[in-house]
């Protein structure tokens, strides 16, 4: 398939921004109380003014009134809510929670961030995506995205009783399950593509996650793409890292 370039947004640091982290693809779900724990000592802990959270946060996202009391959507909200009091959250949606919209986003204390932005910090202009987008050999994904984008299938979708997305949830995670098994990855992001959107966005280096393939790649003419890490504690070894962005540059942070 053959990407057009989507429309680039921008956002500018705040001035008392230092260091910025952007993480992506921690795939949060009740049954993983490793990956939770790490993530609500990592939004303690971290000396981050500012956190890009560059989607698939959550395994699956059924809708906002998921998030009841009691529920692990909520007691996601309370930990992003508190993290929000001594930084800024920002949430790009994924291939997994495209569906979380304004109420969870005003719950947790987040902002939302069109993929693909732009981030002017330090003199340098990153670009940030969630990176399903680029993956163009992945043509039956990308005829689905399109799809479930679309106001009138979302607006379906919600429309159906909580107890029945529940179930839908619970067989995308089966299926997730068994993609995992079998060892069938994500096709990986296009390179023609890539150099096209950092050109019209007039950035060096594309951020993106996804692919869960994380790497450093020299797209030629000074232009690169940093792939994010997923997160999972429970695998062997256990998986989990921020890309801390400062004045000297890009650094992987382990958190695992």
């Amino acid at each position: 398939m053959t990407s057009t370039v989507p429309p680039v947004a921008g956002l500018a640091a705040a001035a008392h921004w230092r260091t910025v982290d952007v993480v992506s693809d921690l795939h949060l779900h009740a049954g993983d109380a490793a990956t939770f724990d790490a993530f609500a000592r990592y939004l303690a802990q971290t000396p981050a003014d500012a956190v890009f959270l560059l989607g698939d946060v959550f395994e699956v996202w059924i809708g906002d009134d998921a998030a009841q009391p009691g529920s692990f959507e909520a007691r996601c909200a309370d930990v992003l809510r508190h993290a929000a009091g001594r930084c800024a959250l920002f949430f790009q949606h994924g291939n997994r929670d495209f569906l979380l919209g304004p109420g969870f986003l005003a719950q947790a204390g987040m902002q939302l961030l069109a993929d693909p932005t732009v981030l002017a910090l330090h003199g340098r202009r990153w670009l940030l995506s969630h990176g399903d987008a680029l993956c163009l050999a992945d043509g039956q994904y990308l005829r689905f995205r399109a799809e479930v984008r679309t106001p009138a299938w979302q607006q379906a979708f919600l429309a159906r009783p909580l107890a029945e997305r529940h179930a839908i949830a619970r067989g995308l995670r089966s299926q997730s399950e068994a993609r995992k098994r079998s060892g069938t990855g994500y096709a990986d992001a296009d390179a023609d593509a890539a150099r096209a959107w950092l050109r019209a966005a007039d950035a060096t280096t594309l951020i993106h996650g996804h692919t869960h393939r994380p790497a450093q790649h020299d797209l030629g003419q000074g232009l690169t793409r940093l792939v994010l890490s997923d997160w999972d504690l429970q695998a062997t070894p256990p998986r989990a890292e921020a890309l801390r962005l400062s004045a000297a540059g890009a650094v992987r942070i382990p958190l695992a």
